[in-house]
């Protein structure tokens, strides 16, 4: 009899052990989020997993010069394999930086919003800012693709990913667009602030 009540006893166990409403956060990313001139452990992303282990996963999908129209044509592929249940998309500073046309910028980043959310997946959406020699039509038609996408769709929402140093050329590496080592714990925590999980 004791016999049978440890077989049942020990799944219970089992699962009391496990993390309470673990996730699969999904970082959909370019440069910043690859962690550009940095050690691999280094980035926020990096950090990030460090700091929601064990309880979330946290996979880092960014690559390096990454648009917003290679990462639609990655996204499918990408939620597939991972199954995420949040999906950070930090995409779009590249279609900025190259003089992109920005109606086609929103329209692949709505793209990618709607394809997560067909799959129920939840979105935080990261924004970013061009540097001042961009000029300010352009640079304020860039930060408006962001704010209206969030709105629009009621999404989780980082304005600034490098919010707080961004006009402090010192945290960044000599590139002047990616922020140094030092910086990357102050993204981390940004992003963290508007997770939907805890």
């Amino acid at each position: 009899m004791r016999s049978i009540v440890c077989k049942m006893l020990v799944p219970l166990l089992l699962l009391w052990q496990l993390p309470a409403c673990a996730a699969t956060i999904l970082v959909f990313g370019d440069s910043l989020s690859a962690g550009y001139g940095l050690a691999p452990n280094q980035g926020w992303v990096a950090l990030l997993a460090r700091d929601l282990a064990p309880r979330h996963r946290v996979v880092n999908a960014s690559q390096s010069g990454e648009t917003s129209a290679g990462g639609l044509a990655r996204l499918p592929d990408a939620l597939a394999r991972h199954k995420p249940d949040v999906l950070v998309l930090e995409l779009g500073a590249n279609d900025g930086l190259r003089g992109l046309p920005m109606v086609e910028m929103r329209r692949n980043l709505q793209h990618m919003v709607d394809l997560a959310r067909a799959r129920r997946i939840t979105v935080l959406l990261v924004g970013m800012a061009l540097p001042p020699n961009y000029g300010p039509r352009y640079g304020a038609e860039f930060r408006a693709v962001y704010d209206d996408l969030a709105r629009a769709n009621r999404l989780p929402y980082v304005p600034l990913l490098v919010q707080g140093f961004a006009g402090d050329l010192s945290a960044f590496q000599p590139d002047g667009l990616h922020p140094r080592a030092e910086k990357q714990d102050t993204m981390m925590r940004t992003v963290k602030a508007k997770l939907p999980v805890k």
